[in-house]
């Protein structure tokens, strides 16, 4: 039988090439985004394309209820993968910014994934597949915001695999590192209506290190690879009859989980304060 998966965040990057991947390996993909122009885009690319925000409560169940009735009320898989940054030093995070991307980036995949779970509890098997980052594993300056959110992934999914072991809920992260994808692009948005860098104590900084970065790019990241690095490892996550709990896709995720195991917290700061 043709399995069903429902992706998130497919306008570009990482989900798009996750649902043209999977659907050319004979998945029936439900590829959902956030506005409803990009759904229109993907249903003439011959997707099923529920709009499903993270931040909308109302379109999280709307956008499961379509895919559902499409199924006969089965899901296979689920894979969690719209995120947003907001760069900016600590320091200068404010509490309704703060807000906005955790409801971005966790509460609302929490949401989307516990209406998933009763689905996946009642057919005996699914696959919860979580689009972590190599910056849940360690911590670099200026991406504080989206740092919190992704460490706080990486433990509501350890707990929750944990918890569903023996149910035939597989809970995967996946942990790309840096990716070509328009991720920073998309994060100046939030920065300028979040960040009052001109009034902070670091502005010097902001204008020499954070904001030439940002706006006018610079080339690719050490180590960046294309979507398609994630879409190798998704297929391993979703194909495995016993996945791993997580999957490494980036020589940068792959060094900053080294890190963690051999160095101490004062020595990795003292390598990452460079950056």
């Amino acid at each position: 039988m043709q399995r069903s998966i429902l992706i998130t965040g497919c306008s570009s990057g990482i989900g798009a090439d996750a649902a043209h991947g999977l659907r050319a390996r004979g998945w029936r993909v439900f590829a959902s985004c956030r506005q409803e122009d990009d759904c229109a885009r993907l249903r003439g690319d011959g997707f099923d394309s529920p709009r499903i925000d993270y931040c909308d409560e109302g379109s999280i169940r709307d956008g499961l209820a379509e895919v559902l009735e499409a199924t006969g009320g089965t899901l296979d898989a689920l894979f969690n993968n719209g995120a947003h940054q907001m760069a900016g030093l600590v320091e200068d995070l404010p509490r309704d910014g703060m807000r906005a991307i955790f409801e971005a980036n966790l509460l609302g995949w929490h949401d989307l994934t516990r209406q998933v779970i009763p689905v996946m509890r009642a057919q005996g098997h699914g696959r919860i597949v979580q689009c972590s980052s190599g910056l849940g594993l360690v911590a670099i300056p200026w991406r504080g915001a989206y740092i919190a959110t992704k460490f706080a992934l990486e433990g509501l999914s350890d707990t929750m695999r944990v918890e569903l072991r023996g149910t035939g809920i597989h809970v995967v992260l996946i942990e790309p590192g840096p990716i070509t994808t328009k991720f920073r692009e998309k994060g100046i948005p939030y920065f300028e209506r979040y960040i009052d860098w001109k009034n902070a104590a670091r502005r010097a900084d902001y204008e020499t290190r954070l904001i030439p970065r940002m706006y006018q790019g610079g080339g690719p990241d050490l180590f960046e690879l294309a979507p398609a690095a994630v879409t190798t490892k998704l297929i391993r996550a979703l194909d495995s009859p016993n996945p791993r709990p997580r999957y490494y896709v980036t020589t940068a995720t792959y060094f900053g989980g080294y890190l963690r195991r051999v160095l101490s917290a004062r020595m990795i700061d003292r390598i990452v304060a460079r950056i």
